[in-house]
């Protein structure tokens, strides 16, 4: 069976990774591709790599007949996207995060619980071999349970080439929610282990003054559910010419009560260091797994609930989360419970 899909947004370039597998991937059709913004609309008529049928959202939706809309809008309006989309009966598929508020989330959810759809999310980091990797060591116990963890997010920031959107009131919803749902996602499915609250979370601007509400840094501090802590840095801060070769990008530090286990996105192998050895191992990464989580979606629209690379509760539970950890920073909050109910 063929699976139409067609797409809202193009102002953040996520989105141009599943439209390319969507048009390759057998059994998938892409039927319709909608940009409202003129300027974005010229850019992408000039890169020739998307076909823009409509210049509007609505009228998208009232011509075209598909199965799924993938979102890729600015952070802003996707919530608006997404909900008309599922109370049109469509199934969804965002780019993360896919939305700025826990209001938005609400209705996200009311929605596709109505309209009894699945609600996909972007969530590549499963996908990438070493977090495969690091996820194998973990559960295969040479570490034993897990009691402390750190990572780094860190991203440049790369002002005049980013999207300008980013820096509009409204549009971002903040830096904690924009990067950290990777790694909330990723927690939980390479550790076993569930958030249990938000010690502490910071957000604050530290070099765009010309955006003085654009908080580019965030770090925060929390706990998992056997007690384990966790702290992390999600700052735009990596230097603009080094970028995401930086050796720092997404670096994950597991401590164990056995072990410790590090690697980061540009690792060639993941270290592990395990007591009772003198030296440390390098472990070579597994076979990756590009584009597992658009696979894991198309199956559970196909009707699949058990056994999936990454459900739609899955996506649910990290926008949650993230929002939660978001929220702790705008409000100064602390020892907030990270409860899903």
């Amino acid at each position: 069976m063929t699976v139409r899909f067609a797409f809202v947004g193009f102002r953040h370039p996520h989105i141009n990774d599943m439209y390319a597998r969507c048009c390759k991937r057998p059994g998938i059709e892409v039927v319709g591709c909608c940009e409202e913004d003129a300027k974005t609309r010229e850019e992408l008529a000039a890169a020739a790599t998307v076909n823009i049928t409509h210049d509007n959202f609505q009228t998208l939706l009232r011509e075209v007949d598909c199965d799924v809309i993938a979102v890729g809008d600015c952070y802003g309006r996707r919530a608006d996207i997404i909900e008309a989309s599922l109370n049109a009966g469509r199934h969804v598929i965002s780019d993360k995060p896919m939305c700025i508020s826990l209001d938005e989330l609400d209705r996200i959810e009311r929605a596709a619980q109505k309209a009894g759809r699945i609600l996909g999310c972007m969530l590549d980091m499963r996908d990438l071999a070493v977090f495969l990797g690091m996820r194998e060591v973990i559960q295969s116990g040479r570490i034993g349970e897990v009691q402390a963890l750190s990572f780094d997010g860190q991203h440049p920031l790369l002002y005049g080439k980013r999207p300008m959107w980013y820096f509009e009131k409204g549009m971002h919803g903040g830096v904690l929610n924009d990067i950290i749902v990777h790694a909330v996602d990723f927690i939980p499915w390479a550790m076993g282990l569930q958030f249990q609250s938000v010690v502490a979370a910071r957000c604050w601007n530290a070099t765009v003054p010309r955006h003085p509400h654009f908080m580019q840094c965030g770090q925060a501090m929390f706990t998992l559910d056997n007690g384990a802590g966790v702290i992390c840095d999600v700052s735009y801060l990596t230097p603009d010419t080094i970028a995401y070769k930086m050796p720092l990008y997404w670096r994950f530090t597991v401590w164990g009560e056995k072990g410790v286990v590090a690697a980061a996105y540009n690792s060639k192998t993941i270290t592990l260091f395990e007591n009772g050895q003198s030296e440390a191992e390098e472990i070579a990464l597994p076979e990756g797994q590009p584009g597992a989580y658009l696979d894991a979606y198309l199956a559970e629209i196909g009707g699949q609930t058990t056994g999936l690379h990454l459900s739609s509760a899955d996506a649910l539970a990290a926008a949650r989360i993230s929002l939660l950890i978001q929220k702790a920073a705008d409000e100064n909050l602390h020892d907030v419970a990270l409860s899903l109910r």
